[in-house]
């Protein structure tokens, strides 16, 4: 490639980033299998506001069973270096639970995680947090993650930045209210990312996190397929989205008590990330 051309793509790469604060698009992308973070194609050379970028396949999964966004949402360039890293050596895994918490099957999961002496990423809706105070306040206590997943699930691309500001920052308060501390880390609804939430969750002092692997519960596949595609899915540094509320979530806690044993009988540790970066 000459000389221009590199420094074209650089500006619009550039370009798009502008204004994202301190947190900017930390964490959003996951690392996959062999410690490579998984990302986007990056654009074409010249303007980008005209030319959206092909997504990761993952990132538009629907986090839920509220039923998949209408409209594919442009997704900011991405950094190339690896922006998740988890604590320990070797192999790491993080699991994370969307959506809740939920009286019917969040304390199940806790369980089986307090069973097997593991934590886990929880990103809560703050509504779901408002009737289940006690459930989040038992994560803080076993040391879990809690992350930030609005107040009621909706989908940002089409919100106005104020709204949107309304969803982040009343969830932050009921999570520092209840958790102890506020929130670290962000997941957007739906996978559907847009500058607004990229910007106001820095704001917020939050890093936004993906996955890397989907095990699609929200679908109700069955057990055993939700146990296969985390089986088949892990790799050190592997992020596994599932759920623990927003429908029937029988099938997420069953699987997690066959996949969790079969892990860690693999040799496999299962952590929580650290934000901060060496």
């Amino acid at each position: 490639m000459k000389k221009d051309q590199l420094l074209t793509r650089r500006r619009a790469l550039i370009a798009g980033t502008v204004g994202l604060g301190a947190a900017g698009t930390a964490g959003v992308f996951a690392l996959g299998a062999g410690g490579e973070a998984a990302r986007s194609s990056a654009p074409a050379a010249g303007p980008p506001v005209r030319r959206p970028m092909k997504p990761s396949a993952y990132r538009l999964q629907p986090l839920a069973g509220h039923g998949p966004p209408r409209a594919v949402p442009r997704l900011p360039p991405v950094r190339r270096e690896p922006l998740l890293r988890v604590s320990g050596l070797g192999r790491t895994m993080v699991l994370t639970f969307d959506d809740g918490p939920d009286p019917r099957y969040t304390p199940a999961i806790l369980d089986t995680l307090a069973e097997y002496d593991v934590r886990a990423m929880f990103f809560v809706c703050g509504e779901m947090v408002a009737e289940n105070r006690d459930l989040v306040a038992r994560m803080a206590d076993e040391g879990h993650v809690v992350g930030n997943h609005t107040w009621s699930h909706p989908l940002l691309t089409r919100l106005r930045r104020s709204r949107v500001r309304a969803e982040m920052e009343r969830t932050c308060e009921i999570i520092e209210d209840t958790y102890g501390e506020r929130p670290e880390w962000f997941r957007a609804p739906y996978g559907a990312w847009n500058r607004a939430a990229f910007q106001l969750g820095a704001e917020l002092g939050m890093e936004p996190l993906a996955w890397t692997v989907d095990t699609l519960d929200w679908t109700s596949p069955g057990t055993r397929t939700i146990v296969s595609r985390v089986e088949d899915g892990a790799a050190p540094g592997v992020v596994v989205l599932s759920h623990d509320a927003g429908g029937d979530r029988t099938q997420s806690v069953r699987a997690l008590r066959d996949y969790l044993p079969d892990l860690l009988d693999s040799g496999y540790r299962v952590t929580v990330p650290r934000r901060r970066y060496a």
